[in-house]
């Protein structure tokens, strides 16, 4: 038993042994590609570190500071200059979306810009700048298709408004938010005279968001419909 053991043992010594000359050989014939991947690996990685330290994180830095004075304007109803005029040497949302595309600030920006033009009643420019945005986290998601919805129906076209103010209502995240546009979902619905998605769309606010201004103040909405 003693010898068969001493025999495996030695077999694999000899095995490990060949795999080891075998792995050299490999080494010496491949050591420069080898070593090439390896540099290629570590400039990608100190490229990434230095892309996000010194260039993408001053960036995002710099577009912030740029949009506090037009968030100034924004939050003062001064839609038009915080376009492209807020003050104090700042960039306006039309600029910060262009010069820091490709930045959360930047991003924002486009939504910015697109609340803008809707409220001074410029519609497609409201689209265009709207469509550019690419909403994330709870509340936002909620007021982009909220807007969208808004935006749509004021060019009429009430069965895109309808669809969006229903992606609104559906981000399930603020009932607030969801209470204010299931209202305003309602109330398009009404308008176009369709009492019965009306009447629904109103009772399931009141059954839904109880705690909001809108469920509070639902009832006179569903008596409206009730009596046609």
């Amino acid at each position: 038993m003693a010898k068969r053991n001493k025999k495996a043992s030695d077999d694999t010594l000899v095995d490990i042994g060949e795999k080891t000359e075998q792995a050299q050989d490999f080494y010496e014939k491949n050591h420069n590609t080898i070593l090439g991947g390896l540099f290629v690996l570590v400039l990608l990685i100190g490229g990434v570190f230095a892309y996000n330290n010194f260039y993408k994180t001053p960036r995002l830095n710099a577009a912030i500071e740029e949009m506090a004075q037009a968030q100034r304007m924004f939050e003062k109803d001064s839609f038009a200059l915080a376009l492209a005029n807020p003050g104090n040497g700042s960039l306006g949302f039309l600029d910060i979306a262009t010069d820091y595309s490709g930045t959360a600030a930047g991003n924002l920006a486009n939504y910015y810009a697109g609340i803008s033009y809707l409220n001074l009643g410029q519609f497609d420019a409201a689209l265009s700048f709207l469509e550019d945005f690419s909403p994330d986290g709870s509340v936002l998601p909620i007021t982009y298709y909220g807007a969208l919805g808004d935006v749509w129906s004021e060019k009429n076209d009430m069965d895109k408004a309808i669809s969006f103010y229903k992606k609104a209502i559906g981000q399930g995240s603020n009932e607030f938010l969801e209470a204010y546009y299931t209202k305003k979902l309602g109330m398009l619905y009404e308008y176009q005279g369709k009492v019965a998605e009306a009447k629904s769309t109103y009772e399931n606010l009141k059954t839904k968001y109880p705690n909001t201004p809108e469920g509070q103040d639902i009832e006179k909405f569903i008596s409206r419909v009730s009596v046609n």
